[in-house]
Formats: C-alpha cells, structure tokens, sequence
C-alpha cells in the first residue's frame, strides 16, 4: 500500500502496463540528452539562427547541432522558421511546450552549476577508494 503523502506519480493503467513506461522513456531520452538541455536553456529569452546557438553552446559540432535541433522539432518543443530571403535566415524558437518545459530545464542546468565543485569533490572522493575499482 502506497502512503498517502508520497509524491510519486500514479500513472494511469493501460492494457499493456510496460507500454507507460515506454512512451514516457522516450520522452525523458529526448530532454535528459545533454545537448538538448543545453539548446533549451539558449532558446529560453527568444528565437536564435542555427550559428549563434552553435556559438553559445561551447563543444556542439554542427551535425550534433542539426540532429538535437531536428529531434526538439519533432517532438514538438522547437519551431523552424525559414524567411525567404537572399541567403536564407532560418530560427529556432521554443514552442508553447517547450517554453514549459524550459523551466525545470533551466532550473535543472542551475543546480548542477551550483553544486558543480560539491560533485566533484565525491567522485574524487569516491574514486580514491579502495573499494572503488571493485
């Protein structure tokens, strides 16, 4: 039995009861990739081109760049837009949902600057254990 003031969501039952957990991991697979955080948190104050989001984000390569950019589009968190002029400008811009979903991301992205020397500290903490190679 569940206690009453757990957190944990209930999700709603299905004929298939793994089918769930599937669709929610190929969500999670989509936000929880670590380029896709990054492009979230640039779009966050407004439409950027392709080359100044490649700026901001310190290490993408262009292809890597064009793949997080397509899949955000596909599930519906990014918008493309192409003006037709000489040459062609192209945007990004977060969706409705990506807009929502840009919170927890940034927020996400805040703790780990903030806690960034602490984590560092327990891996070299961890990693000079004996036991550690076991």
């Amino acid at each position: 039995m569940k206690p009453k003031n757990s957190k944990v969501p209930v999700l709603p039952s299905s004929p298939d009861p793994h089918a769930d957990c599937r669709s929610v991991a190929s969500v999670l697979a989509r936000i929880g990739d670590k380029w896709s955080v990054f492009v979230i948190m640039m779009l966050f104050d407004g439409p950027k081109r392709f080359n100044e989001i490649k700026r901001l984000i310190n290490g993408i390569s262009q292809r890597m760049l064009t793949l997080t950019l397509r899949g955000l589009e596909r599930d519906g968190l990014v918008t493309r837009t192409v003006f037709p002029t000489i040459p062609p400008r192209v945007d990004y811009e977060l969706t409705d949902l990506g807009r929502g979903l840009s919170k927890p991301v940034i927020a996400l992205g805040q703790w780990a600057m903030e806690h960034q020397t602490e984590i560092e500290g327990a891996r070299t903490k961890f990693d000079g254990r004996k036991d550690a190679a076991e």
